[in-house]
């Protein structure tokens, strides 16, 4: 098992940057490739950014390139997404997840353990 909090969400203006951060629990961290999804009112869960166990790979959906960077601190048992230039349809819930596999997915089906989520407001 697996035991993730998720961290640094808030009410921000468009062009702002947040930093967000999952902590992680349980099972030795660093076994786990990790994700951030989000989901907007209405919508679906989406996939965000991926990471691979020991940082080397990183995958990010289009909306994420060039604006948002995934890391991860196996030391400290952390994930970050740190994101630049938000904007309004940034505005989700964020989720961070682990998967018990080296390689990453985009799909959130193939995640086994889930944060609560930490709420991100992008006004304009």
């Amino acid at each position: 098992q697996v035991q993730l909090v998720e961290s640094g969400g808030g009410l921000v203006q468009a062009g702002d940057s947040l930093r967000l951060s999952c902590a992680a629990s349980g099972r030795t961290f660093s076994r786990y490739s990790m994700g951030w999804f989000r989901q907007a009112p209405g919508k679906e869960r989406e996939f965000v950014a991926a990471i691979s166990w020991i940082g080397g790979n990183t995958y990010y959906a289009d909306s994420a390139k060039g604006r948002f960077t995934i890391s991860r601190d196996n030391a400290k048992n952390t994930l970050y997404l740190q994101m630049s230039s938000l904007k309004p349809e940034d505005t989700a819930v964020y989720y961070c997840a682990a998967r018990s596999r080296a390689t990453i997915s985009t799909d959130r089906d193939n995640y086994d353990y889930w944060g609560q989520g930490t709420q991100v407001t992008v006004s304009s």
